[in-house]
């Protein structure tokens, strides 16, 4: 099953989300996120500030970043984190 809007269509409310809701979370900590790219329903996101090198960030994808998303936009949604460094290798396939 395919998801029911397209990339375009993710955009504006992941980003919404990732800005509102999702990164005033993080900075609390010293974190960051940022929304790299939208492609084919993945959300190719890259925790940044105190996230990088943390051991929890593992736990923050899921538990904050990927919960948020799939409550209120779509349960089927996957958000991959991208690495400093990692850009050209994970998003350009």
């Amino acid at each position: 099953m395919g998801m029911p809007f397209t990339d375009e269509d993710l955009q504006s409310p992941v980003s919404n989300i990732i800005t509102t809701k999702i990164a005033p979370m993080l900075a609390k900590d010293g974190g960051a996120i940022e929304l790299l790219q939208i492609k084919n329903a993945k959300v190719y996101v890259q925790l940044q500030g105190a996230c990088v090198g943390c051991a929890a960030s593992g736990s923050t994808l899921k538990f904050i970043v990927e919960k948020e998303l799939k409550a209120a936009i779509h349960p089927e949604l996957e958000i991959v984190n991208v690495p400093a460094g990692m850009e050209d290798e994970m998003l350009n396939d």
